[in-house]
């Protein structure tokens, strides 16, 4: 039968599921998803029993966080009707006629719960899901600009992710705007938008100055090809610890020079000493490297545009264990001169900026933004900053790309950066655009640090975390020996450890970088995930059956209230993942999987399959099937990809 190494790890391949249908209620689906089948059931026969719009009740239905308070719920309040909250409640379930689908309506407080049959349930979503397999829960209309007419195309988005400094390490910093960015596009994919995936490069700047003569001094050309971001990094390094020591001396005669004046006292000679010293500072040298690059010096740019493909290469790998591939390598280098000069004419223009200094800012406490304090613009050598490029940086994205949505995952450190960028933007006169821009942001993985060279690299982390899952499997002789590729095998349980990880709690909530907990096969952790996917698949082998045979089994045989739970969540798949473009959380889909393998787990000695009479074996089959299918589809979407042993 299908395993999941016979399905594309990558979203991108999938034919979603779309459809023609209008309703007159909105974002409702029913041949894509099952629950809305059940909203419209509900709306119509409760809004025609009590006298309600059925339009009122629809988006008033909410899906539960746990089973025992229904599959849907209506909250009485909401409906904002003048009556007794928990009266009404009790008169709206002595009103609900008698349903083939849905069970009497149970008042519980200001709630009304609804609780679906499982007859009817069980065969839609079994069935579905079998029928749909990798597309189940994808939904093509939700990415289009007018569901009505597909004609006018799909909604674009851009996500911009990962963004890492060009001959630096990629690092567990860097780990979490890439995870997060590689689940968000996934996320607009099965959602049916155009995704583009961005990596915006720091590629420019002072710092490749820095390198570019740390590399006179440090560089090797053997191991520049053999491991060329490791090797940079440490001439990175070197040379910052030549203008570390060539700081004290530098501020310590600022000091004193300082001190003179405030007494009066000629300070000529000292500022002609404090001129040589910068003069010969590595600083002031990578600052002069850095101008001649600006100036279009070709030989200085060779080398950086060397050191930079380089990289971008050896990024590629890495990414490619991550399940990602990036459709645009932008980075602060591309941003022309020409979008930057039109956005400080376009400041100006507007009342924005203002000079201060010999600089050029904008100060936001004068545009009804105190918080976001002041900005420079421009330096006072008429050089453009971070910032600047930024701003032309959106401008030609929105001429190149025509975005409907354009997402940042940037860790919350830049938070104020992003807010600057955004009301600038709108204060240029572009607030359409602006409003179509936002930041995901996150905390950091703690502990990390690169400018002392203390930074732990992404992949020795990978191959550590990937060696110690090869130990644990190693640990079952039995099962070690019917694994195809055990080596590749441990590598994608050690990346499904790292990134569940750092999906496990809220975007915003920073963690300690835990090898010992991660690696782990107590609790929810990632090596219990990708268990509980092999132990499906596994029952799947076992069974001697084949996926077309399950088309056949007789459903009505699931009637146990472990299967009927399964099958109750199961049902919801669709509504996590809509849900989950709400909240842009990848704990949601992930909380939901471990919901799954916490019923799976208590199921499997209740509902046996191997032994069991041929017509129960089937049925139950068919409910293993279809709830390794979802945990796949949802493993996949957050970037993982499921094993079938370990």
């Amino acid at each position: 039968m299908a395993s999941a190494a016979d399905l594309p790890v990558a979203v991108e391949g999938l034919t979603l599921h779309s459809t023609a249908e209008t309703s007159k209620f909105p974002n409702s689906y029913p041949s894509l998803n099952p629950v809305d089948a059940y909203r419209v059931h509900i709306a119509e026969k409760l809004g025609a029993a009590a006298g309600i719009e059925p339009e009122k009740l629809y988006p008033k239905l909410q899906w539960t966080n746990t089973l025992d308070k229904g599959d849907l719920v209506l909250p009485v309040p909401s409906l904002q009707i003048k009556k007794n909250p928990q009266e009404l409640c009790k008169e709206l379930a002595e009103k609900f006629p008698k349903s083939d689908l849905v069970a009497p309506p149970v008042p519980f407080g200001v709630h009304l719960q609804f609780f679906f049959k499982p007859e009817p349930l069980t065969k839609t979503v079994i069935t579905r899901i079998l029928k749909e397999k990798a597309t189940f829960g994808t939904n093509g209309n939700q990415g289009l600009r007018e569901p009505s007419d597909p004609s006018k195309g799909k909604k674009r988005i851009i996500v911009e992710f990962s963004s890492p400094n060009i001959a630096k390490p990629f690092h567990a910093g860097h780990l979490r705007s890439t995870i997060i960015g590689g689940f968000l596009a996934n996320l607009y994919t099965v959602m049916g938008w155009d995704v583009i995936k961005m990596n915006y490069l720091g590629d420019w700047g002072k710092q490749y100055g820095l390198l570019a003569n740390g590399f006179k001094r440090f560089g090797n050309e053997e191991e520049l090809l053999k491991n060329p971001i490791n090797h940079l990094f440490d001439v990175y390094v070197k040379i910052n610890q030549i203008v570390g020591q060539q700081e004290g001396p530098i501020k310590e005669l600022k000091e004193q020079i300082k001190a003179k004046k405030e007494k009066n006292e000629d300070v000529s000679v000292l500022e002609a000493e404090l001129a040589k010293l910068v003069d010969v500072s590595e600083d002031e040298k990578a600052r002069r490297y850095f101008k001649s690059m600006e100036d279009g010096d070709q030989e200085a740019l060779a080398l950086w545009r060397r050191f930079r493909d380089l990289s971008i290469e050896k990024y590629k790998q890495t990414y490619a264990r991550l399940n990602i591939d990036f459709d645009v390598y932008s980075g602060e280098s591309q941003i022309k001169n020409e979008s930057m000069a039109a956005a400080y004419e376009a400041m100006e223009k507007a009342g924005v900026s203002e000079k201060s200094e010999g600089a050029v800012i904008v100060d936001f406490t004068k545009h009804g933004a105190k918080k976001l304090g002041k900005a420079i613009i421009v330096r006072k050598d008429g050089t453009p900053l971070y910032l600047t490029r930024d701003i032309g940086a959106i401008m030609e994205r929105d001429e190149a790309y025509h975005f409907d949505k354009m997402i940042y995952v940037v860790a919350a450190q830049q938070d104020l950066h992003l807010a600057q960028l955004f009301k600038i933007t709108e204060l240029m006169g572009r607030k359409d655009l602006a409003s179509r821009c936002q930041h995901i942001n996150f905390g950091m993985v703690r502990g990390m640090s690169t400018r002392k060279g203390t930074v732990k690299f992404l992949d020795d982390i990978l191959r550590d975390v990937a060696d110690k899952m090869h130990e644990v499997m190693k640990g079952n002789a039995e099962k070690y020996a019917q694994v195809e590729n055990p080596e590749e095998t441990a590598d994608i349980l050690g990346l499904t450890s790292v990134m569940v990880q750092d999906m496990t709690g809220k975007r915003i909530n920073g963690y300690d970088f835990n090898l010992d907990a991660m690696t782990s096969f107590e609790g929810d952790t990632g090596p219990y995930l990708q268990y509980a996917h092999a132990r499906l698949c596994s029952i799947v082998r076992k069974s001697g059956l084949n996926v077309e045979e399950l088309d056949s089994a007789n459903l009505d045989l699931l009637t146990e209230p472990h299967a009927v739970d399964l099958v109750r969540l199961l049902a919801t798949w669709p509504d996590v993942l809509l849900n989950t473009t709400k909240t842009l959380e990848p704990t949601t889909i992930l909380t939901y999987l471990f919901r799954m393998t916490h019923i799976l787990s208590s199921s499997y000695d209740v509902l046996k399959v191997v032994g069991s009479e041929p017509e129960l074996k089937k049925a139950r089959m068919a409910l293993y099937e279809a709830a390794r299918q979802v945990l796949h589809n949802g493993m996949r979407v957050l970037g993982l990809s499921p094993v079938q042993r370990m």
